[in-house]
């Protein structure tokens, strides 16, 4: 039988993973790590969006495990820990296009 503890403990981790995963900014960030490590200024360039906004969703990804940072001289590169995220969110994109599709179906066939 589990303990109540580790039960908790389980959800918490589970929690913090979706968290870190919620937001499409985050998710950008992670397929932008996914070929190499890059600093905050090479991602900020890259993506297009302000260095405070890169640096406060590095933070969320790197506090729930999914990047890590190395310092290397004068910058921070960060890099992604597990190759299989970007599996996972391929896979949940994959998904969520069939569902879109599906659903454009049902309105074409009862429009």
């Amino acid at each position: 039988m589990i303990s109540t503890t580790l039960a908790q403990e389980i959800t918490q981790l589970h929690a913090d993973l979706c968290s870190a995963l919620a937001d499409p900014t985050r998710l950008i960030l992670l397929y932008a790590l996914a070929d190499q490590s890059r600093n905050v200024t090479e991602l900020t360039q890259e993506l297009n969006l302000p260095q405070p906004t890169v640096s406060r969703h590095l933070k969320v990804l790197r506090d729930s495990g999914l990047v890590s940072a190395a310092r290397q001289g004068t910058n921070v590169q960060y890099a992604l820990v597990d190759h299989r995220v970007i599996d996972a969110l391929d896979m949940l994109r994959a998904i969520l296009r069939d569902r879109i599709e599906h659903h454009a179906r049902l309105i074409v066939n009862n429009g």
